[in-house]
């Protein structure tokens, strides 16, 4: 599984006409910044929108406008190695035609001689999207094996909020990302944990930790491009979502427990990455401790063990592939080693805590039971990459070398 789907790919976008023809702009930059070769294509609706030489600027190639040309540019657009077609946005005219193989301008001629995956990415008024016409053409484009992306349900150009907005430029790109990316968990369902835990003294004060949620977080996104369906319990963070996650947010240790229980039975894969605080305050105060209230004395606060969450879900559900980090300042193999042989894990991810927290780069060592194999000074998103890899060649789901 590579780290980097995007690097290298061919990628050819076509824009048609509507006022979120905009966001397309960012779509190119993020692609090119990404690593991708990008070819815009545009129609004449959409030159309304944004002018051609706007994508020009920003993907470094000529846009091709025209059919008529002279040049015959969809056969050559054809020819010239693409890994994905991708329309965004698509307006309700180009799903039609590409629902019922019209080919009457340079997009729909292209998108019907392609010869690589096409995604369309819907944008258009909610009346038009609900339309049942546009919905059959919708049914008919699953069935032929299009990728849809979207749309997003809330505001509209015209004002109103409801469905048919495209997709976020970011989102865009995991979806783009997961159609690249081999799917190696197709069919799998994966849990993961992300975040601290936050267990309150009072309803102002409590004990937490620095994790960001940054590597459970990338480990999700990287499961969902891997092609599964992944669901993420996450305690505190300033993250989002990736999209095509599921995400329980919880606080405590005891919530978080909660919600990998109710989601352990039906899962295959549990990554636990979050931060757990090992202990939580017995009898949290209902109002804020008043410092004047305790006449220089010091607060008593009385600790209560969490329960193991990792420990727990290995043991009670044995068929689950189940996946711990270790998070230490010091003989962090060691540590993971004794983690994984001590909880009945299949594979430890041990991190030097003081270098992670709250960092884009992590060094990382991933421990099995007869093996072990270290990654210095990577991003998180590599890690995560790496790390899914390593599960899908351990369960035999593709071909690689095991730890």
């Amino acid at each position: 599984m590579t780290t980097n789907p995007l690097a290298n790919k061919h990628i050819t976008l076509a824009v048609t006409g509507g006022i979120a023809a905009y966001k397309a702009c960012e779509l190119v930059r993020l692609f090119v910044k990404a690593g991708a070769v990008v070819q815009v294509v545009m129609t004449e609706a959409a030159a309304r929108f944004v002018g051609p030489l706007t994508f020009e600027t920003l993907s470094g190639r000529p846009v091709a406008l025209d059919l008529f040309s002279g040049k015959m540019p969809h056969l050559a657009l054809t020819r010239e190695k693409t890994d994905l077609l991708l329309v965004a946005p698509a307006s309700a005219n180009i799903l039609a035609k590409a629902a019922q193989g019209i080919a009457d301008d340079l997009v729909s001629t292209l998108i019907a001689g392609r010869n690589c995956p096409l995604a369309v990415a819907p944008a258009m008024n909610d009346k038009m999207w609900t339309n049942a016409p546009n919905q059959r053409n919708i049914a008919l484009l699953k069935q032929d094996g299009v990728h849809i992306f979207g749309p997003a349900c809330g505001e509209l150009a015209c004002g109103v909020s409801g469905s048919g907005r495209m997709l976020e430029p970011q989102q865009l790109m995991a979806c783009a990302r997961r159609v690249l990316t081999p799917q190696i968990l197709a069919g799998k369902k994966v849990l993961v944990t992300a975040g601290p835990t936050y267990e309150p003294i009072d309803p102002v004060r409590g004990i937490t930790n620095l994790s960001s949620g940054k590597q459970g977080y990338a480990v999700a996104q990287a499961a969902f491009e891997a092609g599964a369906d992944v669901e993420l319990v996450s305690g505190p963070t300033g993250l989002r979502a990736p999209y095509g996650v599921k995400l329980v947010k919880t606080d405590t240790a005891l919530s978080m427990k909660a919600a990998v229980d109710k989601a352990a039975p039906q899962a295959d894969i549990f990554i636990s990455v979050a931060a757990v605080a090992d202990w939580h305050v017995r009898a949290p105060s209902s109002q804020k401790i008043k410092k004047a209230s305790l006449q220089g004395s010091q607060p008593m606060i009385a600790l209560e063990e969490n329960p193991d969450i990792l420990a727990e879900t290995a043991k009670a559900n044995k068929r689950l592939y189940c996946v711990g980090f270790a998070a230490e300042t010091q003989n962090v193999e060691s540590y993971a080693r004794e983690k994984l042989n001590r909880k009945g894990l299949s594979l430890v991810v041990g991190n030097n805590a003081g270098f992670a927290l709250g960092a884009d780069v992590n060094s990382v060592v991933f421990v099995t039971k007869n093996a072990s194999v270290a990654f210095e000074g990577i991003s998180k998103q590599e890690v995560a990459c790496r790390l899914i890899n390593a599960i899908a060649c351990d369960l035999g789901l593709c071909k690689g070398e095991n730890l």
